[in-house]
């Protein structure tokens, strides 16, 4: 199995480990959809994706039409998403995805987190090439041999695709989104959820003592409500999930 399948197994539902969390996470995505592409599922596939993940994590179907109704309403500010970069002790690379109204906060949150954890937040670049931009997309795979359908996607941008206990599981680069979704939907495979993520392309181990000092300065981050998303470098293993 390749990174991906490695980086999932590590990382398994450790984003909507809160649903609370998750369900703010998702409101916040809807908006970005709609004021990018309007209120209508059938012609906006990044409000679709969105809508999708919302059921996915058992989002009930009235709180995804108010936060649809909300995004439309013209007085709703947008979110921005901004990136930020940075190293944690130990040399561990730090990428943090947020979606913010007020850049300022965010900033200033961000930059106390590393300060406080003996961490550095970096400039743009810093970091983010250490990572790979993902997208991925788990479908129903009733009835869908895994290593067939790797070979049928490899031509939409596929690089890797496995079977877990919830599905069929696609991952390519950032880019292939797009097509990869069209081509599912257009076969009419359901789409259960789909996503990005940034995969290390090297990882590294740290004893137990410095592993606490690194999810110190994580847990103060990923707690914040403009975080999306935290990506980091450290080794993990599939027996924290």
């Amino acid at each position: 199995m390749g990174r991906a399948f490695e980086f999932r197994k590590a990382r398994k539902m450790k984003r909507w480990s809160a649903m609370a969390k998750a369900f703010t996470r998702i409101g916040k995505d809807i908006v970005m959809a709609v004021k990018e592409g309007g209120p209508d599922p059938d012609s906006n596939s990044r409000l679709r994706a969105v809508i999708q993940n919302a059921k996915s994590v058992n989002m009930p179907k009235d709180n995804i039409e108010r936060a649809i109704k909300r995004a439309s309403d013209k007085s709703q500010g947008d979110y921005k998403e901004v990136l930020f970069e940075g190293y944690a002790p130990h040399g561990i690379a730090i990428l943090v995805e947020t979606a913010t109204d007020n850049n300022n906060r965010t900033v200033a949150n961000i930059r106390s987190y590393f300060n406080k954890c003996d961490g550095n937040l970096g400039t743009s670049g810093s970091v983010e090439f250490m990572f790979d931009h993902t997208c991925n997309f788990r479908i129903n795979g009733e009835g869908l041999d895994p290593e067939e359908l790797e070979l049928e996607f490899i031509d939409f941008g596929a690089e890797e695709v496995f079977q877990d206990e919830d599905g069929i599981l696609i991952y390519a680069p950032f880019g292939s989104f797009g097509t990869i979704q069209k081509e599912l939907e257009s076969r009419e495979i359901e789409i259960l959820s789909s996503g990005f993520e940034r995969i290390p392309q090297v990882t590294k181990q740290l004893t137990p003592e410095q592993v606490a000092d690194v999810e110190k300065l994580l847990e103060k981050i990923e707690e914040d409500d403009d975080v999306q998303n935290v990506y980091h470098t450290m080794q993990e293993s599939s027996s924290e999930e």
